[in-house]
């Protein structure tokens, strides 16, 4: 079983990994590794949330806290899928 603290790890680990990947994504090489980067930041961003679930779940996380965090996160997946189908739709028609 992960310890709590390895899991607080794993959430920032991944939590971080999306702003680092957006920001690689803004100077990618091309559409493609624009793309890939966005789709690899939607992972770790899914991941994340997994992660903070987890810490709730296990009472590591208070509700009003995880309820907060969740929406943002939930936001976030949002944004990171509709940038993606732009991307797509626009590299096809370009």
């Amino acid at each position: 079983m992960l310890s709590y603290i390895s899991i607080f790890v794993k959430t920032i680990r991944s939590g971080t990994a999306i702003g680092a990947l957006v920001r690689e994504a803004e100077y990618g090489q091309s559409k493609a590794d624009f793309i890939n980067k966005l789709s690899i930041a939607l992972k770790e961003a899914n991941e994340t949330l997994y992660w903070l679930i987890l810490l709730h779940e296990t009472k590591y996380l208070t509700t009003k806290s995880f309820d907060s965090i969740k929406s943002d996160i939930e936001e976030l997946l949002k944004l990171l899928i509709a940038s993606i189908k732009t991307a797509k739709l626009n590299s096809k028609s370009a």
